[in-house]
């Protein structure tokens, strides 16, 4: 293509609003155009990439034996009432109501419409396992709408789902879709890791997130450097200590801090190491009891491993009026020690194994040093594991490595299901004995917009975006410079266009009456990752200048052998 006949609109300076720099990037490249919160269009230029996301996608899940079909994007409400998830999924759901008084949705997943399907159409064991797919636009009313295409309201997914006559054939195509899926990012050439996850609102059992690594992600991800160990912090189990707890060597003293609330500022007033600290997060169940979790200082509270644990689910954190009206006290110097009776007190495992630690006094500008379980306070009602894992932790797997921390972003997620929606929505078949048992189901989602972002956040420099080869608009970006007033250059750039065309290499020329400093520019900003300059310098000697968008040096290369030399370069 001719950037004479491609709409081009780049801008020096991204919107105020972009925060993330894929976001600026994008905007800045003019891949999208924001339409209105958590919306865009996706202009020429960034449709191009999203396509070729969407078809390594497709042919990866066609090689694992998915078969594509596509399902309304607008849903009615009974589907969503037979599983309770229309209540359940949340202002997250845009509902809609039509001339009629109907409820429908605009389905931000499909696993009611799929078990709809299987239901109807899939009768005897003979029909299983199958496994279908699809590339669509979801709707999902995020509270706030930000980073762009990362975290919009309107998103473009795959969503593949499998039904199997049993647990063993859902294992075995689990395996083959996690496989699909590293083979997925792995040719879209973009670093990514696999980890073990919690199933969230989707529900089912087994679970495995895909991340694309960057600083700027919203997930923090604990691996193991040196074994296969990985998993998303909300899952990653802690351990407790294994040394047993030490006996009580000092007595409980109360200390004034006028001013320190936090555990650090805490330890630092008193000259300690802030793993003396405990400290008391106050939290409110569904059923409206107040409840106190207890973490070391240097450790954070992990929400989806408390959830866990009985009468926790749906939790939230206690207001400040109600942390008073409980414990007499303004956040900030709460504590354990003489509290209510009735309050439950859950800690962490670290916490139950700790002596002569530090904690809120329940007292204004006070706190409690050398403090002491079963002298000064009562034994926990709960010890678990709910503190997330930090650097340095001993690894889950029992093989003696240590975590280590990184940040990912999540682009791809698999779940095996089980028989929770084909239970709730009676998906049955018959089985080989000629008896009914409901399908197990596997459900497996790859982000195809967020890629998009994805990749830009873990491959741009000052200048741009510098895509991955398989994603790039353009594999090779020919510019000529003074098209408009050198034959020669017009003559040499039409024929190296030519060629490349005629090899098949997806090749955009810069034919624009534009300064070079700009024409380069946009090059850069786009990120095209080959770009050849014909100018009337360098073809004088018959040679024209060669740069991979990823290196940034030039080299002269001789026009007669740009064509195989460009090849070579694409192939690499």
């Amino acid at each position: 293509m001719r950037t004479s006949q491609l709409f081009i609109s780049t801008k020096k300076e991204a919107p105020a609003e972009a925060e993330l720099l894929s976001h600026k990037l994008m905007l800045r490249a003019g891949l999208i155009k924001r339409l209105g919160s958590g919306l865009y269009t996706w202009m020429p230029l960034g449709l191009r990439v999203l396509r070729k996301v969407e078809a390594v996608v497709r042919s990866e899940m066609n090689t694992a034996g998915a078969q594509e079909l596509l399902m309304p994007a607008v849903q009615p409400a009974e589907l969503w009432q037979e599983t309770g998830r229309w209540d359940v999924f949340g202002p997250q759901m845009l509902k809609i109501t039509d001339r009629h008084e109907r409820q429908f949705c605009f389905g931000p997943t499909h696993e009611e419409v799929i078990t709809d399907i299987a239901r109807s159409e899939l009768r005897s064991y003979k029909q299983l396992p199958a496994n279908f797919y699809q590339v669509q636009t979801k709707f999902r009313d995020e509270i706030r709408p930000r980073f762009g295409v990362m975290r919009a309201r309107e998103f473009m997914m795959k969503d593949a789902y499998s039904f199997h006559a049993s647990f063993e054939s859902l294992q075995q195509t689990y395996d083959v879709m996690y496989g699909a899926y590293s083979k997925v990012f792995t040719r879209l050439g973009l670093q990514f890791r696999a980890v073990a996850a919690d199933t969230g609102a989707i529900g089912g059992s087994g679970s495995h997130e895909f991340h694309v690594l960057a600083d700027a992600g919203e997930d923090l991800l604990a691996y193991c450097p040196t074994t296969d160990y990985a998993a998303n912090v909300e899952l990653a189990e802690a351990f407790a200590p294994s040394a047993p707890r030490a006996a009580a060597a000092a007595a409980m003293t109360e200390v004034d801090t006028p001013k320190q609330t936090a555990c650090a500022d805490v330890a630092a007033l008193l000259g300690v190491g802030v793993e003396r600290t405990v400290k008391a997060i106050a939290l409110v169940t569904v059923a409206g009891e107040f409840v106190l979790a207890l973490l070391r200082g240097d450790h954070n509270l992990n929400e989806v491993k408390i959830a866990k644990l009985e009468g926790m689910a749906d939790f939230r954190f206690a207001s400040d009026d109600e942390i008073r009206a409980a414990l007499l006290c303004p956040p900030g110097f709460i504590g354990p020690v003489g509290i209510n009776a009735d309050i439950r007190v859950i800690a962490d495992l670290t916490v139950a194994a700790m002596s002569d630690f530090i904690c809120g006094a329940n007292k204004p500008k006070l706190h409690l040093s050398g403090v002491n379980f079963g002298r000064d306070l009562p034994e926990p009602h709960i010890v678990a594991d709910i503190r997330n894992v930090m650097n340095g932790d001993v690894c889950p797997d029992g093989k003696g490595g240590v975590l280590e921390l990184c940040r990912g972003i999540e682009v791809g997620h698999i779940f095996q299901l089980r028989t929770k929606y084909s239970e709730a929505m009676n998906c049955v078949f018959v089985t080989e004995q000629n008896t009914q048992q409901a399908m197990e189901m596997g459900c497996y989602g790859i982000g195809v917009s967020r890629i998009v972002a994805a990749a830009i956040e873990q491959n741009h420099d000052a200048k741009g975006i510098i895509w991955p080869a398989a994603m790039a608009p353009f594999s090779v970006a020919v510019v000529a410079v003074g098209y408009h007033k050198s034959e020669a250059v017009k003559a040499a750039a039409d024929q190296l266009y030519a060629q490349l065309l005629a090899a098949g290499v997806d090749v955009l020329l810069d034919d624009r009456n534009e300064r070079p400093g700009s024409m380069f520019a946009d090059m850069e900003l786009i990120g095209i990752p080959h770009r050849v300059t014909i100018g009337d310098k360098a073809l004088a000697e018959g040679m024209v200048e060669y740069v991979a968008r990823r290196e940034g040096e030039m080299k002269k290369i001789a026009l007669s052998e740009a064509l195989e030399w460009i090849q070579t370069q694409t192939k690499a």
